[in-house]
């Protein structure tokens, strides 16, 4: 390896490592907590060598918020792609979905945090910011839509009210799960996405049904 191809290999290195220790700074002080001053002495590094990296606190808000998008996709939805098409992998997703915001070991979630900060402050950071939840939202929307296609969901099932639902479901199960602490609250939010899942069922639903939904969720958490 030559000297120049060992600078860049460093460089990048040092890059990840920076992205890595403002991630969990942000994850505990929102993304308008993230200063270059702040993660420069975390990391023990000048402020002009975190600049040469990102050049700017909004480069480094936008670099932690891809990190955080590529963790999200490998751990949720690549993860969840050896499920077979259709209900089996919708409920894969939700199931790691729900098991990653209540996972005590893992940062909370800048998306939902990063909404509270930026709804109303335009930029680049919210129009990243944006683009991540809505391509997430797309997703799920596929998989909503292999559901229907496979049969296990209605035909007339409105894909964005199902999307709606869900995410409902996620914000309550971290507002319980994160603030209040709830040690329920993962059950709760399993029962609530069966439920969601169960009421677009074709046939009459059944207490049957219900306990099958129940069961096919307890088994993706």
């Amino acid at each position: 390896m030559s000297q120049r191809e060992q600078r860049v290999r460093k460089g990048e290195q040092t890059r990840a490592a920076i992205i890595d220790t403002a991630l969990e700074q942000a994850a505990g002080q929102g993304l308008e907590g993230l200063t270059i001053g702040s993660l420069a002495e975390r990391m023990r590094m000048s402020k002009s060598g975190v600049f040469a990296h990102f050049g700017s606190r909004e480069d480094l808000q936008i670099a932690v918020l891809k990190e955080y998008e590529r963790r999200f996709a490998e751990d949720v939805l690549t993860a969840s792609l050896d499920a077979p098409r259709g209900l089996a992998r919708l409920a894969a997703m939700l199931g790691r979905w729900i098991e990653r915001s209540t996972r005590k070991a893992e940062p909370g979630c800048l998306w939902i945090s990063g909404a509270a900060e930026y709804d109303d402050r335009p930029g680049a950071v919210r129009d990243e910011l944006v683009a991540m939840v809505r391509s997430w939202k797309s997703a799920l929307s596929r998989a909503i839509q292999l559901s229907i296609e496979t049969g296990e969901l209605r035909a007339d099932t409105d894909v964005s009210e199902m999307v709606f639902d869900i995410y409902g479901v996620i914000l309550v199960l971290h507002h319980d799960s994160r603030l209040l602490a709830s040690p329920s609250a993962g059950e709760r939010a399993r029962l609530a996405i069966a439920r969601v899942i169960d009421a677009r069922r074709p046939g009459p639903r059944s207490a049957a049904s219900t306990a099958d939904s129940r069961a096919a969720h307890r088994s993706t958490a």
